[in-house]
């Protein structure tokens, strides 16, 4: 055998012993080989590890702007579908009070007319508002203003498109009412704090907190019956014999977005 030869067949046999040494340490069931198993795969796969990080670093650089613009994109279709959202539930909820306030309207045995309101006398926050409807719409002061939860007001002053209206806790405005339970009846009026005053009570009047007190017959702008508020306190009166008592309105004012007018 020449030289050349049995250095080819070396070179074989090492080449077959690398192959060979790692297969059977990998296929071999001796229980004693697994750890010399777990090693060599380790070995193998070092490599792998140290190529495997740069390249997905290099993947994050090359896709990051493309990552970044559908990022951007995909902001800007929320922005848009949440936008689009909060008008849909503006308009449900618009849909529901005209709901309530049509249903009202038909339930009243007066002329009347839906009004939005359009803004407030920053002087005068809680005692007044200002509604998109006038003397062109047919409205004149003194006119009673309500909503489907109650008295609002009534019409102070009319201008050709719109109208002031003062509310019921405004010490200027006055209805005869009466305690819906025990038929007492007295003159309810603004205090500016948020609540309204019941007077001219007989000192043997029942009235209690809770009872619900709603406009009389006896009053000359507003019809019978309409809801105006809640019995909060009895106390004596300080400007007349007899007793008197605070009214809880039952309409929220600072959450007002339409009224109706009633004609009569």
């Amino acid at each position: 055998m020449s030289k050349v030869e049995f250095k080819k067949r070396q070179k074989f046999f090492i080449y077959g012993l690398i192959i060979l040494v790692p297969f059977l340490l990998i296929v071999h069931p001796l229980p004693g080989i697994i750890p010399l198993k777990i090693k060599f795969i380790d070995l193998a796969a070092l490599p792998l590890k140290f190529v495997s990080v740069p390249v997905q670093e290099i993947r994050k650089i090359i896709f990051y702007r493309k990552i970044y613009r559908e990022n951007q994109k995909l902001r800007k279709e929320y922005e848009t579908l949440k936008s689009r959202l909060i008008g849909l539930q503006e308009v449900l909820l618009e849909n529901k009070r005209y709901e309530k306030l049509l249903e009202f309207k038909r339930d009243l045995m007066f002329s009347s007319i839906v009004a939005t309101v359009i803004g407030r006398d920053p002087s005068h926050w809680n005692a007044e508002l200002i509604i998109d409807k006038g003397k062109q719409d047919g409205l004149q002061t003194g006119m009673p203003v309500v909503s489907p939860l109650g008295v609002v007001g009534k019409i102070a002053e009319v201008a050709p498109s719109m109208s002031k209206v003062i509310l019921l806790t405004d010490p200027n405005f006055s209805v005869a009412a009466l305690v819906q339970d025990t038929r007492e009846g007295g003159l309810v009026s603004g205090t500016l704090q948020g609540v309204c005053r019941m007077r001219y009570l007989s000192s043997d009047a029942i009235v209690r907190k809770g009872n619900v007190v709603v406009t009389s017959h006896m009053s000359s702008s507003f019809p019978a019956g309409l809801l105006i508020g809640q019995v909060i306190a009895v106390q004596e009166s300080q400007s007349s014999p007899g007793i008197e008592c605070l009214v809880s309105p039952a309409v929220s004012f600072s959450q007002l977005e339409e009224v109706i007018v009633i004609k009569k």
